[in-house]
């Protein structure tokens, strides 16, 4: 039986995949994420999902499938990361602010014992109302933006932010499930294949 193994520490990502996959294992990436351009293209968070997954190769057991993904948030053809410091998750709300944009996420699933691998992208698209400055202020004061793509998780905004959703609202939080159980039950054996 296939182990699996989420390639990340992220608390929202553990609870997403326990939603299709119940018993997993989770160990942090060896692999450094940084992305050296604000430019986006798939090809780039793509390549770092695989990465992530591939720096587990040699620390996991030889039957693990090790499942990772990276997340980002992308404003006019700009990658917005996370945030330096709070004066600069202001400015990433403020550029949000009444806009749309896209989330991608990035999943890379990777067979340790035969090399099969394979990695997707998902898009979803997030429109902000016109943000006050005292709405972003306060929301930037409870320091949750500081650890997130774009400066927001949108499983914590109050609804006052958000004026429209469209695709996958778990791509969003940072696993877009209906990817990641098409992508298991692809590499699974029949007898053990998720519902």
């Amino acid at each position: 039986m296939k182990k699996i193994i989420l390639a990340s520490q992220s608390p929202r990502r553990r609870e997403l995949l326990k939603k299709v996959c119940p018993d997993f294992d989770s160990l942090c990436p060896c692999y450094d994420e940084k992305i050296d351009t604000d430019s986006f293209s798939e090809e780039i968070i793509e390549t770092i999902a695989f990465n992530k997954a591939l720096s587990l190769k040699k620390t996991v057991p030889g039957d693990s499938l090790v499942l990772s993904a990276d997340t980002v948030v992308v404003l006019e053809g700009k990658i917005l990361g996370k945030p330096k410091d709070e004066d600069d998750a202001v400015k990433m709300l403020e550029k949000l602010s009444g806009k749309t944009h896209k989330v991608v996420t990035s999943v890379s699933l990777f067979d340790v014992k035969t090399g099969k691998h394979m990695t997707r992208s998902t898009t979803s698209f997030v429109t902000f109302n016109d943000l006050s400055a005292e709405q972003i202020k306060n929301y930037v004061k409870t320091k949750k933006p500081l650890d997130k793509a774009g400066s927001y998780g949108i499983q914590e905004l109050d609804e006052s932010f958000v004026k429209q959703v469209e695709g996958s609202f778990s791509n969003i939080v940072g696993l877009p499930l209906e990817t990641v159980s098409e992508m298991l039950k692809s590499f699974l054996p029949a007898e053990n294949r998720l519902k």
